[in-house]
């Protein structure tokens, strides 16, 4: 009895995280670039009982069963699918068409990844994110530069090439999902394995939408609340057998 209510407080943790988990994606349904999460779940290690025969000191044992705990949080990744295109008038909003993402360098000095490409322009002109972080490209001898946005016109063709500048947008691609390190709703910081990309399309005035797809959330919503109410069920039903057990016990 006492198992079972372990069991059942192991599964009500696990459905808390996946509502945590779709609550967060179902908030930034609106977000520019947002990647939903997706939680991946494993059945908990098994643990085997038997009876001692003869004794325990002889090392021996009949096997009666095994019993694990419900499941738990294996993993956690992004689903990278392409998000729809929604168009805008600012010159500074970027989409990207394909699977790069952009470059952005951090404060401490590393480079970190997004999608979301809702940027905004700093006081000496370059092109950044709305947090602040310098949005990066690469000049006509390789390196590694800022992009110049405060330029009249400011305009950018699909490669990436920023006017009359000699920049183009760094684009990060062979990026896996499980080993993107989120900081933040839309901003990742990656290591093992980036490559520079020359497929994907860069989109001035237009923004990627999220991928959060609104109906399969809702709907793996109600399949939780359904599921927290079967358990809670489960809980009542071994709470009133475990006092019963307790008052009958009592009795005798």
């Amino acid at each position: 009895m006492i198992r079972s209510l372990d069991t059942v407080g192991h599964q009500f943790n696990l459905l808390q995280k996946k509502q945590e988990n779709l609550s967060t994606n179902i908030a930034n349904v609106n977000t520019s670039g947002y990647k939903y999460q997706e939680l991946v779940q494993s059945t908990t290690e098994t643990f085997q009982f038997g009876n001692n025969l003869n004794g325990p000191m002889l090392n021996q044992q009949n096997p009666i069963d095994g019993l694990n705990f419900g499941n738990q949080i294996d993993t956690a990744y992004r689903n990278l699918s392409q998000g729809g295109l929604k168009g805008t008038n600012s010159s500074n909003d970027f989409a990207l068409m394909g699977d790069a993402f952009f470059t952005v360098q951090m404060p401490n000095g590393g480079q970190a990844v997004t999608r979301n490409g809702n940027f905004a322009v700093d006081a000496t002109g370059n092109l950044t994110t709305q947090e602040g972080y310098l949005v990066l490209g690469r000049n006509q001898a390789g390196q590694i530069a800022t992009i110049p946005a405060g330029s009249v016109p400011f305009t950018v063709d699909q490669t990436g090439n920023v006017n009359a500048t000699g920049v183009r947008f760094l684009l990060t691609d062979n990026v896996e999902a499980e080993n993107l390190q989120s900081i933040g709703d839309t901003l990742f910081s990656y290591q093992a394995g980036m490559t520079t990309d020359d497929d994907t399309l860069v989109l001035q005035k237009y923004l990627e939408t999220s991928n959060v797809d609104m109906t399969d959330h809702m709907v793996q919503m109600m399949q939780l609340t359904r599921e927290f109410e079967a358990n809670q069920k489960i809980l009542h039903a071994s709470d009133e057998t475990l006092s019963k057990a307790v008052n009958e016990i009592g009795k005798v």
